[in-house]
């Protein structure tokens, strides 16, 4: 079974995700910010990241950096999923690492739709 951590400060937002992405056959993992994340990530690499960018302790964009970085953390798929729509931000995630750009609010259809588009299902 493939994995997808969660980040998001928001419980309701990882509630959601999460329901949507048990529906599609993932086992999940979830983490408040980008450092309990990155633990994660240290701990077992995940297939997959569905990752917020306004966060406290560490944002997304300084967690992408710090994965990419990590041994290993080139491995998992990361698509941002923001309110954060405007292009400095979106080309920003990009050239960071990320291999896809969500809007919020977001439902089961675009969640799906980005994970067939970057080959995870």
């Amino acid at each position: 079974m493939k994995t997808c951590l969660i980040v998001d400060d928001s419980k309701v937002i990882r509630m959601v995700a999460k329901k949507i992405l048990d529906e599609l056959g993932f086992g999940t993992i979830e983490a408040a910010d980008g450092q309990i994340a990155l633990d994660a990530c240290k701990a077992k690499m995940p297939d997959a990241v569905l990752l917020d960018w306004n966060m406290p302790v560490m944002n997304g964009i300084e967690f992408l950096r710090a994965l990419r970085k990590h041994p290993g953390g080139d491995a998992p798929v990361v698509i941002f999923c923001t309110t954060e729509n405007d292009l400095d931000h979106i080309q920003e995630a990009m050239s960071a690492g990320a291999n896809e750009y969500i809007m919020k609010p977001f439902d089961s259809d675009i969640i799906q739709a980005k994970f067939q588009q970057v080959g995870l299902i």
